[in-house]
């Protein structure tokens, strides 16, 4: 599996984006007003990875006074950072989306309250983008110590056999 990359990340939200700003064009009249409960709910969701992220790093490099990991929890973990990451993108793209949407009639008071709604999501959903990120990159192994080469030679390995 490999690492997330932060362009496909950008091109996700992207997209989003466009279809968001084509959806609020077409029904903006129709549409409720914007609710803010996405903002607590995505930060939430942040700081519980960053936390996780911290806890494995620790228990992954083998810390003192830390039980070690199951292998199977590390794939799991990885799964969620990325599924959390991606999601991240697309409630950004939406948010992105009814941002640029509602800045033209900012004056009024139902799209400034969409504004800063969809403002404060997107920047919750940045946040959760970031700490998924954090979490994928914490579940690397660490770099085995420079002296294990060291170790092996002295138990006689030289190399593969001939």
């Amino acid at each position: 599996m490999q690492p997330t990359k932060l362009w496909s990340l950008v091109v996700v939200g992207a997209a989003c984006a466009v279809l968001a700003w084509l959806a609020v064009w077409a029904t903006f009249a129709n549409l409720p007003p914007l609710p803010w409960t996405a903002v607590p709910a995505l930060g939430l969701l942040a700081i519980a990875e960053l936390l996780l992220g911290r806890n494995l790093r620790a228990r992954l490099a083998g810390r003192p006074g830390v039980r070690p990991v199951q292998p199977i929890v590390v794939p799991r973990i990885v799964a969620l950072a990325k599924a959390s990451s991606a999601a991240a993108a697309v409630f950004c793209g939406l948010a992105v989306g009814m941002v640029i949407y509602t800045l033209g009639s900012i004056d009024k008071p139902v799209p400034r309250h969409d504004a800063l709604a969809a403002g404060f999501t997107a920047a919750a959903a940045i946040g959760l983008a970031a700490a998924a990120l954090y979490l994928e990159r914490s579940c690397r192994a660490p770099e085995p110590p420079d002296d294990a080469d060291d170790l092996s030679a002295q138990n006689g390995y030289r190399g593969r056999p001939r």
